[in-house]
């Protein structure tokens, strides 16, 4: 099958609505992504066409969207570009519909904190050095653990013992 996949980076433009179903759930929203471009007789960006789409995430994705998202949040989608048609009192209508398989915060535009909706499975304990090897040993590590920073973990850099590598052919 011929699907055809798209990144659409916009702005949510209605409060996201989930619906439990039959056959599961799904949480709808729309998304405005309007192009700009720079106008070089004025020296500044200008706002270009806007793209509506209607975005539709189901199952896991729709609980996600439904307890992230809201009204205005800058978005990035991706998914499965579709044509959604019906019959209305004005004729035949349509427009565009994307079935995402994913959704983020655009973190150009602002911070975000992410939380697992499902507990990971215990992570393995990793042998500790002895203290005296690093500040901090006695801790247990563990494996999968996040990244934690601090003075004690970050290196400075010594230019003087970089060396260039030759080029490989």
């Amino acid at each position: 099958m011929n699907d055809t996949h798209v990144t659409v980076v916009g702005n949510v433009v209605d409060s996201p609505r989930r619906v439990s179903l039959e056959n599961g759930a799904v949480t709808n929203f729309r998304l405005a992504s309007t192009a700009r471009r720079f106008d070089s007789q004025t020296q500044e960006f200008v706002d270009a066409g806007t793209f509506w789409v209607d975005v539709e995430c189901w199952n896991d994705l729709s609980g996600n969207v439904s307890g992230s998202v809201s009204k205005g949040d800058p978005v990035i989608v991706q998914g499965t570009l579709s044509t959604h048609s019906w019959e209305g009192e004005n004729g035949r209508r349509s427009t565009p519909r994307i079935r995402a398989f994913a959704v983020g915060h655009n973190l150009a535009r602002g911070i975000g904190v992410f939380k697992r909706s499902r507990p990971v499975r215990a992570a393995d304990p990793v042998p500790a050095a002895p203290a005296d090897d690093y500040p901090g040993a006695e801790e247990e590590l563990v494996r999968g653990r996040d990244y934690e920073d601090g003075p004690e973990t970050l290196h400075s850099v010594d230019t003087t013992d970089l060396t260039t590598e030759p080029a490989h052919s």
